[in-house]
């Protein structure tokens, strides 16, 4: 409790300290990221949905602030509802926490940037889709397939890169006010200052709180965890024609308690079934890009980042604890020989340090240090508009895994204005860890066994995507069709009561094939001014071997469909949003079905001149599992299991919220 309570004060006293300096901004049109600025040419943040980047090599959807708040859009879980390609579902009936998938697999294939730095890996996966307030970001892009050496070699399925608000770019003050019929309340503020023309300083701050029980199913526990969180950052940069510098400080408290309710304490011979999560998160990243030679786009970059997670876990009788602690330091060289010939070579350092500490009865200890140093180089040649090559390579060592290579080609072929082709092939790898990335597991009574040597989980990837933009009634219709397919070399498989025995959960190394195809469909047309629709189709074939056996992947929906319709007014004060989902069924861990279902959600925005009111609903289908927790009624067997969840665990929600904005006070 004491710690809780110094916790506390250091953030109400760096809110006191910060605040001052949200009181005034004025505009410039600085880059998104340190040196980044000529990928970005083609961003138009004004659409109302998503972009499609037709000059990027790689296959990229851009979600700009307009999407955002097209939904209640409270954090980055919550900001890929009009998204076709990013999947979010809830990863257990007791925590809130939410995951994502991206080509069918889970999000700990997904690489993480924030502002082009990785960033939210290892033990703050369970929960890192939370840490992101929706207000906060100015932009989302989603990167699918292999993506660019430049990053390193983790992306997989893909890459998802936040841009934040920055203070050179924003202006003013801005609030945003939010309550839902879950009596879940938050509040979001923004302010920038420019001391000079050069320098600049923002401070973005965020509070959610939800306090109340809801058991709608009556099975005793909470649908939600009480969930409360204070979110700090603070931001400086300096801008001149020759040096760029941009440095963020961040502090986090998250707090999440579920289980059962107290309601059911009475006349009950066995003690509560609790949970509870607290997390104490610290960031730094400073960037820093100086321009050599503008003639030719050449430049130097030193990108730093470091931070510190400690989560205290807390399912039933079992104690988890981590900590993280993680250093990346990247140097980047890049110049254009001439239009046509660009070249980008670099280093890179990782290193992590866990420290976990856990009541269950593991055979060896778990955590360690490992250090990853790395250099790569791509090359990009493009001829004209039509076609681009981008061979990347590099080489890293890590002093737990050894040496290796990662290698990937992106191509881009536009025969015809309306027609973009795009293929990508590379290789991708990541160090697993068992129980800081699958917290959310052990909100079940099943036994816990960690292969005592599980390796780096390596895997291929190869995509072919076609872009069509056809002009029909003076209007242009945008049609995409992409494939991609994700083949296992090793993999770290999470098996439910495999044949290490019943009510286990087992990580063990892959002994067989894994992959996933998937293949997706999607169009967006504006039937007339201010009137957009957008309609996509996923089918997913995503399979695992356990226990010898070639299987489908457990709570992975087999397809899923989505239609988008938004409309604004002509003199753009209301604009009128709704989104529907189809998710496909799937298969549970003793291999039983569970079926498709259909979800609704709409919202109505009225805007004024200084602020916009918004009104909306989730889950308007009221569709939700009646039984996400198995054996709820005797939560200390090994049978009881609230790790099975496929579909909504909670009915209809309604919210309303308010954004303020004040320009140039």
């Amino acid at each position: 409790m004491k710690r809780k309570k110094i916790i506390l004060l250091d953030i109400l006293l760096s809110v006191f300290l910060f605040l001052p300096l949200s009181a005034q901004a004025q505009t410039t049109g600085e880059t998104d990221s340190v040196m980044q600025e000529h990928d970005l040419h083609d961003v138009v943040v004004k659409a109302t949905h998503g972009i499609r980047s037709r000059s990027r090599v790689e296959s990229v959807d851009i979600i700009g602030q307009s999407q955002l708040i097209r939904a209640a859009c409270c954090n980055l879980g919550e900001s890929f509802t009009t998204n076709p390609s990013v999947d979010v579902s809830y990863s257990d009936a007791a925590t809130g926490a939410r995951q994502i998938k991206l080509l069918g697999l889970s999000g700990t294939y997904v690489q993480m940037l924030t502002e082009n730095v990785p960033n939210l890996r290892g033990a703050s996966l369970p929960y890192s889709l939370g840490y992101v307030p929706g207000p906060w970001m100015q932009s989302i892009q989603v990167s699918k397939g292999a993506s660019s050496v430049k990053n390193g070699y983790e992306s997989i399925t893909g890459q998802i890169n936040i841009e934040f608000l920055k203070p050179q770019a924003t202006d003013g003050f801005r609030a945003n006010a939010y309550l839902d019929t879950d009596l879940k309340q938050e509040v979001n503020l923004d302010g920038s200052i420019h001391l000079n023309d050069r320098l600049s300083t923002c401070t973005l701050l965020h509070f959610e709180n939800r306090q109340t029980e809801h058991d709608g199913n009556g099975d005793s526990f909470m649908d939600m965890p009480k969930l409360r969180q204070y979110n700090l950052m603070h931001r400086w940069a300096y801008v001149s024609p020759v040096w760029i510098s941009q440095l963020s400080l961040r502090i986090l408290r998250d707090e999440r308690n579920g289980g059962q309710s107290d309601k059911h304490s009475s006349g009950m011979a066995e003690p509560l079934y609790t949970t509870s999560v607290e997390t104490n998160r610290y960031e730094m990243q400073w960037k820093n890009g100086f321009t050599l030679d503008a003639d030719h786009n050449t430049s130097i970059a030193l990108m730093m980042h470091g931070s510190w997670h400690d989560a205290w876990n807390i399912f039933g009788n079992t104690h988890y604890d981590v900590t993280q602690k993680n250093a990346y330091a990247q140097l980047m060289f890049e110049t254009d020989f001439t239009d046509s010939h660009n070249l980008s070579i670099g280093a890179s350092l990782n290193h992590d340090n866990y420290d976990e500490r856990s009541s269950l009865p593991l055979s060896f200890a778990e955590g360690g240090k490992e250090t990853t140093t790395g250099v790569y180089a791509q090359y990009t040649y493009k001829l004209s508009d039509k076609l681009t090559l981008m061979p990347g390579m590099r080489w890293d060592y890590s002093d737990v895994y050894g040496g290796f290579f990662t290698p990937r080609l992106h191509v881009k072929y536009s025969p015809w204005e309306v027609l973009t082709l795009r293929a990508s092939a590379g290789k991708g790898y990541r160090t697993p860890h068992a129980l800081a990335e699958n917290t959310t597991l052990l909100a079940s009574g099943r036994n816990v066994i960690i292969s005592p040597d599980l390796k780096q989980e390596e895997a291929w990837n190869m995509g072919l995507s076609a872009g069509l933009n056809i002009p029909v009634l003076g209007k242009s219709l945008e049609l995409n069709a992409e494939y991609y397919y994700t083949d296992f070399t090793n993999q770290m498989v999470i098996n439910f009561d495999g044949t290490k025995g019943e009510h286990t959960i087992s990580f063990e190394n892959l002994d067989g094939k894994s992959y996933s195809h998937t293949l997706q469909i999607d169009a967006t047309y504006p039937f007339f001014s201010g009137f957009t629709a957008t309609g996509a189709f996923r089918l997913n074939d995503v399979k695992c071997t356990y226990d010898g056996e070639l299987r489908q992947k457990y709570l992975t929906s087999r397809y899923k469909g989505l239609l988008t319709l938004s409309y604004k007014t002509p003199m753009e004060l209301w604009q009128f949003d709704v989104t529907g989902q189809l998710n496909g069924g799937g298969v549970l861990y003793d291999g039983s079905k569970y079926p498709a279902y259909f979800q609704l959600q709409a919202q109505i925005t009225r805007e004024f001149r200084h602020f916009s009111i918004y009104l909306g609903g989730e889950n308007l289908t009221n569709y939700k599992i009646s039984d996400p927790i198995k054996y709820a009624h005797n939560p200390w067997s090994t049978a009881f299991d609230a790790t099975q969840i496929w579909g909504p665990v909670t009915g209809a929600m309604a919210y309303i919220g308010i954004r303020l904005k004040i320009e140039k006070l």
